[in-house]
């Protein structure tokens, strides 16, 4: 079996290739893995198992057709994770977002109709919702994107589910909650927030903190993404919901803990423009299709994540200089 992941340079990419090369996934278990990734500023090649012999990487863009065409035959499946993601670069570069995750989405799409490729995931966002005040959203809540990643993402669904209906591919869509875990590029919240704290400094907070976000583990992700790799049926949205709420301050001050600070660290900063207050998944669907449950307990993987960046100041460092923005 050989599977492309795009953008599996990425944090969630990354770690789904790993899992398949250490055959965590019985249905993916010494598949050969084909990374395709741009490498821009949140790609990284130290993200991935070096020397792995299973492991094939291929530096270029979604965008290229003529490198798709060449690229895509041979492969079983295409897990699509590749996009661009962070919520405040695509207030002020929204077509850089459009470009990426709509056009490369539908070249991906056209160049694997051609190669042949039988299975497609596409890795969207709750984002595409927008904001929900209480309960949760089913898979068949209509979108309604409130900044242009969100948008952009909505968009990329859409051009997905339209492959499915027209040309009749095998393709699902996942749609996921915040995820945290190792290797997460520190523009985001988690990671921002820790190695801030490591290093001495302030965390930025936006507004009052009181936005809602629902967390899972990067590695609970991964496997809800196999289990629709494997299992999930044509056409079809799943989301994977983490079942953990906290309000960005609850979580400020869950992180303040365990990196023995106090609430003299956290600095207020101008909310973002149409910043979403409350995300909520009902996870119902994968649930009872799929068998999937989360696994890594919040309070567990929180902590784990905390001594992970606090373990290997020799990758976040570097990935961080330069970064200044934050994502919620």
């Amino acid at each position: 079996m050989r599977i492309l992941v795009t953008g599996g340079a990425g944090f969630i990419g990354s770690h789904y290739v790993r899992a398949v090369l250490a055959d965590r996934y019985p249905r993916a278990a010494g598949a050969r893995v084909t990374v395709l990734d741009k490498l821009t500023y949140s790609g990284n090649l130290a993200n991935l198992p070096a020397g792995a012999e299973r492991l094939e990487f291929v530096h270029g863009d979604i965008c290229d057709a003529d490198l798709l065409r060449d690229l895509l035959p041979g492969h079983d499946s295409i897990v699509h994770f590749a996009a661009e993601s962070h919520v405040d670069r695509s207030v002020t570069r929204a077509a850089d977002f459009v470009r990426t995750n709509v056009v490369g989405t539908q070249v991906l799409l056209d160049c694997a109709r051609h190669s042949g490729v039988q299975r497609i995931v596409h890795v969207s966002t709750d984002e595409v919702y927008g904001s929900i005040p209480s309960g949760s959203w089913t898979e068949t809540w209509p979108l309604e994107p409130n900044s242009p990643y969100a948008a952009s993402k909505a968009a990329s669904d859409l051009v997905v589910r339209s492959a499915w209906r027209t040309h009749g591919m095998d393709v699902s869509i996942t749609r996921c909650c915040n995820n945290y875990g190792p290797y997460q590029h520190p523009e985001k919240l988690i990671p921002l927030f820790v190695t801030n704290l490591l290093e001495g400094r302030p965390v930025p907070l936006y507004g009052d903190g009181h936005n809602v976000r629902e967390w899972l583990h990067v590695d609970d992700h991964c496997r809800a993404v196999e289990a629709v790799r494997v299992q999930g049926r044509a056409g079809e949205v799943y989301n994977v919901g983490g079942g953990v709420e906290r309000t960005n301050l609850e979580l400020t001050h869950e992180l303040l803990r365990l990196c023995g600070a106090d609430a003299s660290a956290i600095r207020r900063v101008t909310d973002r423009p149409g910043h979403d207050d409350r995300y909520s998944l009902d996870g119902t669907k994968i649930r009872e299709e799929l068998g999937f449950e989360p696994e890594v307990p919040f309070e567990r993987g929180l902590r784990e994540t905390v001594d992970w960046y606090r373990d290997n100041p020799g990758w976040w460092k570097d990935v961080k200089r330069g970064t200044a923005e934050v994502d919620r």
